[in-house]
């Protein structure tokens, strides 16, 4: 048996009906989910029932990182906004025209991702164009959050479903 055998066995490029796959997907939303804007949620949670000094450090955390999104928008937007739809096609292609299934598993976690991309972007823009703070921040980082979830949950039934799919149907002509 050779290196790229033995790599090829413990990987298993058969994504969905391998464990590292849904492990790294669960990682994946609840990171989302966790990293706000790129700000930990206990640390909102935190700052909003204790205030004072700790709700400095989150207001002024927030705005770093939206300033930091907001930037790397203005500077790479067009770059990004071209690339990003260009992978993404092209793993649609790879996955569901030519179903090459390692294709498909990173198409059905980046496709989701982009949307809290765009979201992440569009909630730092009105973040800063508001200059939000207190309990106005809290509220929309919550809300913020709480799509994310939603687009998270749908994400998971989807790919789950579509998992499901390829297992039986290989199991079937396999």
């Amino acid at each position: 048996m050779d290196l790229s055998q033995t790599i090829f066995e413990l990987i298993d490029m058969r994504s969905f009906s391998n464990l590292w796959y849904w492990i790294g997907l669960a990682v994946v939303w609840s990171s989302a989910s966790h990293w706000v804007l790129g700000v930990p949620w206990d640390m909102a949670i935190r700052a909003r029932s204790r205030g004072g000094q700790l709700e400095e450090d989150f207001e002024t955390l927030v705005r770093v990182y939206t300033t930091r999104l907001v930037y790397i928008a203005e500077v790479s937007g067009l770059m990004l906004t071209s690339f990003i739809p260009f992978v993404l096609t092209v793993l649609a292609v790879m996955g569901f025209w030519y179903r090459v299934e390692f294709a498909q598993a990173v198409f059905l976690v980046a496709f989701p991702m982009t949307f809290v991309w765009i979201l992440s972007m569009r909630t730092a823009r009105r973040i800063r164009a508001a200059e939000e703070t207190g309990e106005d921040l809290h509220r929309r980082l919550i809300r913020h959050r709480i799509t994310v979830q939603a687009i998270g949950i749908v994400s998971i039934f989807v790919t789950a479903l579509w998992g499901m799919l390829q297992n039986m149907s290989l199991g079937v002509l396999g």
